[in-house]
């Protein structure tokens, strides 16, 4: 008699990593990866994955392409199991993943190889992550990497009055840390370089994220007798901000 879905279940190898730890994600280390850098929510991830089903049948490899997989991790855009695995991998970690449907594709399946309610495993393999390029000329003068989810989806405008708690660092030393209240666009005001002031519109409250600036995203650290166009490192928490009610 040929195993079942259940069955085969039980003889799945691995740790429990979902959240609930209900047996959701099911992870299993082929290789160990190096370092002890973990990609964060919001990074650009890279990695190879091949995808079966609990009897090996093959329906999608990135590897048959011989094209690497990206997509921005936490942002929903790829299947739960996948946003809970790969932020626990390193760089070159081979993993097995085994995601009961909740975290797949669910009751509905997908397409004509993945059935209604099935379970998968991913063999997937991280090559790479990083921070997200918040720069409007997509020139990596603003990237920031999420240390802490923030709440909700709304995020300051211009002329918005923000309260944030920020660090900047020069060469591992810290030349600016404090907690202060701005209205954005008048961060020049207090030493806020613009990059900062740019990446704020783009968090949430309570957000806590690693900005790191250079080029032209660093004007006002001068004033620190930094020199100009210095890539320089800033955490900062978005504590609390006012909309300017928009006309």
């Amino acid at each position: 008699m040929p195993p079942t879905e259940t069955n085969e279940q039980t003889a799945i190898k691995g740790e429990d990593i979902s959240p609930a730890k209900d047996g959701g994600v099911i992870k299993e280390i082929i290789k160990e990866g190096h370092g002890d850098e973990r990609p964060l929510t919001n990074d650009k991830v890279y990695v190879h994955y091949v995808g079966t089903l609990l009897d090996g049948t093959k329906f999608d490899s990135s590897r048959d392409r011989n094209q690497q997989f990206d997509f921005e991790l936490g942002k929903g855009s790829v299947i739960k199991a996948w946003d809970i695995g790969v932020a626990t991998m390193k760089r070159g970690e081979v993993c097995r993943l085994t995601c009961k449907p909740e975290y797949a594709y669910g009751e509905n399946g997908s397409g004509e190889k993945i059935p209604p309610n099935t379970t998968l495993v991913f063999e997937i393999e991280l090559f790479d992550f990083v921070g997200e390029d918040l720069s409007e000329a997509k020139d990596h003068s603003i990237v920031r990497r999420t240390l802490t989810k923030g709440e909700g989806w709304a995020k300051p405008n211009d002329g918005a009055t923000v309260e944030v708690t920020l660090k900047g660092t020069y060469q591992n030393q810290v030349f600016d840390e404090r907690t202060l209240s701005f209205t954005i666009g008048e961060g020049f005001l207090q030493n806020i370089p613009e990059g900062v002031e740019h990446a704020l519109t783009k968090m949430t409250k309570n957000e806590h994220a690693q900005l790191k600036l250079k080029s032209k995203a660093t004007a006002g650290v001068e004033k620190f007798n930094i020199p100009a166009n210095t890539p320089v490192q800033y955490d900062v928490t978005l504590i609390n901000f006012e909309k300017v009610r928009e006309s």
